[in-house]
């Protein structure tokens, strides 16, 4: 418990979900082939070929990559182990989001509301193994990985969808970023105070929002929706800090990113 940065908690979907999926009863997994292909012990659960953000970013801060949490469920002994939850966990699951209930995309997944209740208890054993003191100092210096968002917009902008008969778009992304925010402060309220988050990228671009556009590029309405999200969040993340001034977070832009690799593919 002495390193700079001595634990990585993960929360969120598919972009950085190590395994969880395949401990739960859904269709949304990537155990097998062709993921993986490019991972040294095959298809794990990650939904890529290799490794994900959440593993890079371990390599990145001399940590191991975080177990799922599900695969702790499943072994009490690994679960009850203190190298096991130590230097991370991961709660993230393919397919879910902020949302629970109609308004999510799959809730066969680990929501995000879920995924904090886990993580909860894992505070809570950190606290009996360790004490609250030196538990509180461990979590005040790891990193807590959030990447969500992508899934509750997709709900809302795929076919036959009846969101929007129910909210205009930046209604629907002020609930989300009302309802991340109460998520955070738990968070925060559990030791948290360094965050990671990256916002959503150009989703209108990927090929089930293109299928909807009557001209086959780009739907501009999701992509709009992405960026109202991502304005949402950046205010959000900016409250927080000035809420609580010990708290710390990094944001990642995906939207601009991804928007730049489409428009200069040669860079």
């Amino acid at each position: 418990m002495c390193k700079s940065v001595p634990g990585l908690y993960i929360f969120g979907d598919s972009l950085v979900d190590v395994g969880n999926n395949n401990y739960i009863r859904t269709l949304a997994r990537a155990n097998y082939p062709r993921y993986g292909i490019d991972f040294p012990i095959g298809p794990t659960g990650r939904f890529c070929n290799g490794k994900n953000v959440a593993d890079l970013l371990a390599k990145k801060v001399g940590l191991p990559s975080a177990p799922p949490y599900m695969s702790l469920v499943s072994d009490s002994k690994n679960l009850n182990s203190t190298n096991a939850t130590i230097t991370g966990v991961s709660f993230a699951s393919g397919g879910s989001g902020v949302f629970t209930g109609p308004e999510a995309l799959d809730n066969s997944t680990i929501s995000l509301p879920k995924q904090v209740d886990y993580y909860s208890m894992i505070h809570d054993q950190l606290v009996q193994q360790f004490g609250s003191n030196r538990t509180q100092t461990h979590l005040a210096k790891s990193l807590f990985l959030i990447v969500v968002g992508s899934n509750d917009l997709f709900s809302y902008f795929k076919k036959d969808s009846k969101l929007p008969d129910q909210y205009t778009v930046q209604q629907y992304v002020d609930r989300m970023v009302y309802t991340l925010k109460g998520l955070l402060k738990q968070m925060y309220w559990l030791g948290a105070r360094k965050f990671v988050v990256s916002g959503v990228g150009v989703i209108g671009c990927c090929p089930a929002q293109r299928k909807l556009s009557n001209i086959s590029e780009c739907n501009l309405e999701a992509n709009y929706g992405a960026t109202k999200y991502n304005d949402g969040l950046e205010i959000l993340l900016n409250d927080l800090k000035l809420e609580y001034p010990d708290m710390h977070y990094s944001y990642f832009h995906t939207y601009n990113v991804m928007s730049g690799l489409i428009e200069h593919p040669e860079t």
